[in-house]
């Protein structure tokens, strides 16, 4: 990521953190599992090097927040139509 700008990174902090917790509890139907993968895959990027600023992690962990809150509202929003329909 060294050819990036800082705006960039910025930007990427704030979403992708937050679209991956989303998916990955799309994908496993759990959001402790999606939010433990997410985790771990940012602590990659900052063993690895990839995060070496301070408010990346903030911006990360607030999107990572985000997403999970979202998750948890998805997941809520749907056992409950679920549970309407039966």
């Amino acid at each position: 990521m060294n050819n990036l700008s800082q705006a960039t990174e910025v930007i990427l902090a704030i979403f992708v953190p937050a679209l991956l917790v989303i998916l990955f509890t799309r994908v496993t139907f759990n959001r402790w599992v999606a939010l433990a993968i997410t985790i771990a895959l940012f602590t990659a990027s900052v063993i690895a090097g990839y995060t070496r600023e301070w408010i990346h992690y903030i911006l990360d962990a607030a999107s990572m927040t985000v997403g999970f809150w979202y998750a948890t509202h998805m997941t809520q929003k749907s056992k409950s139509e679920s549970n309407d329909s039966v």
